[in-house]
């Protein structure tokens, strides 16, 4: 059971969970500040303007991910900061680009090897209020196009980009359920705006196509003489069937899939949507244009996978609801036999099963072709964590040991089923800003202790992450 010796791996974050700093050089708001002021959508009452203070301490980080052992680094970019406005005519910040420049040189001196995220949610406000953000087809796939072309422009030394970080988060919880900003919902309780049955397909399809669009900037001005690759990152989790008995089941497990990852996965591997998904939405779900699904189309260079946890899945009744995201289906924690996913954690959604793992990859594998794919986000929040003092909250042996099965069960998709996986980065190097969770929820290798000055503490699965790929890695 052995990963290649030039496997790389390390850790994630995204720009507004760690930066803070958030008015400082420039820097423009996004959806996220603006949704965090709303009183009751963010559990804890906080927001993103100090998180981590990544901002301020990025010689910290990288000291931090180097003593760790790291090999590479996934963190987005904010697009607020490059180009405050958004848009594709609005005068770019050199501030901003000057911070991301400097802190790609270091990471290069540090010997880690970096992978930018263009937007992991945090869509500059000012497109929001002046076309509907994600929701308008015409312009923001354009305005898209234009800061991927200013970023990659100003970081030729970056090799690793992934445009989008789960188009599934941003458009189901954010114009769904309107757990995420900019917060649009059906229910009327929740939110004076929103189409549940509609809007999330439409935000989908944007992005799809402003991920197309970004990709082929790429490809035709920059690939030749940067040598970089592009791709997109997609979540979702495994699935058994709640009674692998019934027929339904196993259909329903695999449609869960399918609404899930390859909603985005199969216009890009296979040019069009999936057929459940056409079947139960209908014109709900936007057809593609030639044009749009020239740009789509055979537009990633590799596969970039968020992966966490699994659910048993069983059948719905044949009548899903106008906003019904999963596919007619429920997800349970226990199968029909009283069989468990695994065990509880902080995040509801959130069970560890290393099992699931191996079984995604090779459910993907075999969908798509067996592509090159790096894991870009993997890890697990621990029941109670927030509430442990020091040194308790140190000792996160729970995490290691997700980490340790987890990082088997890749290896075992490699070695022994052939998954072509090429690097992995846990989420995540730093306690960080937990989304609509706010502080309360922890992912982190690395303690921050908010009260104190944002000052950091290496958790105990931050020390045994080398121990960890060195039991599984081949040496050089």
């Amino acid at each position: 059971m052995s990963l290649p010796s030039d496997f790389l791996w390390g850790f994630a974050t995204a720009a507004y969970q760690v930066e803070g700093a958030t008015d400082k050089d420039g820097r423009g708001p996004t959806i996220w500040d603006t949704f965090c002021k709303v009183p009751g959508k963010i559990a804890d009452g906080t927001d993103g303007s100090v998180a981590c203070d990544s901002y301020n301490r990025t010689a910290d980080d990288i000291a931090l991910l180097k003593r760790l052992g790291s090999t590479c680094y996934r963190f987005s970019l904010s697009w607020s900061r490059i180009i405050p406005l958004g848009g594709r005519n609005d005068p770019v910040n050199q501030a901003g680009i000057d911070h991301y420049v400097k802190f790609v040189d270091d990471l290069l001196e540090a010997g880690i090897v970096p992978f930018i995220t263009l937007l992991h949610w945090d869509v500059p406000d000012e497109l929001d209020k002046r076309y509907g953000g994600l929701l308008n087809r015409q312009e923001f796939p354009l305005d898209f196009e234009r800061y991927a072309r200013v970023v990659y422009q100003a970081i030729p030394k970056c090799k690793n980009w992934i445009t989008f970080n789960e188009p599934w988060c941003s458009s189901i919880l954010g114009y769904s359920t309107g757990f995420f900003a900019p917060g649009h919902t059906s229910n009327r309780a929740k939110s004076a705006i929103g189409d549940s049955s509609r809007e999330p397909w439409i935000v989908g399809h944007n992005l799809l196509v402003a991920h197309g669009r970004a990709v082929k900037v790429y490809r035709d001005e920059f690939k030749a003489k940067d040598k970089g690759q592009i791709g997109i990152t997609l979540n979702g989790d495994y699935t058994y069937p709640w009674d692998p008995e019934d027929p339904r089941d196993l259909e329903a497990a695999n449609r869960k899939i399918e609404f899930a990852i390859s909603w985005f996965a199969d216009p890009i591997y296979l040019g069009k949507y999936p057929d459940s998904m056409r079947k139960q939405l209908g014109d709900r779900l936007p057809e593609f244009t030639p044009e749009e699904l020239a740009l789509v189309h055979g537009s990633n260079d590799f596969y970039g996978m968020n992966h966490y946890t699994a659910d048993y899945v069983k059948h719905g009744d044949g009548n899903p609801a106008p906003e019904d995201f999963l596919g007619d289906l429920s997800t349970h924690p226990y199968s029909k036999s009283g069989e468990c996913i695994g065990p509880e954690t902080q995040s509801f959604w959130l069970r560890p099963n290393a099992e699931g793992f191996r079984g995604l990859l090779n459910w993907l594998s075999k969908r798509y072709g067996y592509p090159a794919i790096y894991v870009t986000e993997n890890g697990t929040s621990i029941l109670g964590e927030n509430d442990l003092g020091e040194p308790e909250i140190l000792e996160d042996v729970f995490r290691y040991e997700y980490f340790r099965d987890y990082v088997n069960a890749m290896a075992k998709a490699v070695s022994e089923d052939g998954c072509n996986v090429r690097g992995y980065m846990a989420w995540s190097l730093m306690d960080n800003f937990e989304w609509a969770e706010g502080y309360e929820t922890r992912f982190g290798v690395t303690y921050v202790n908010y009260a104190d000055g944002q000052q950091r503490k290496e958790k105990y699965s931050a020390r045994k992450m080398k121990e960890i790929f060195d039991n599984v890695m081949e040496k050089k």
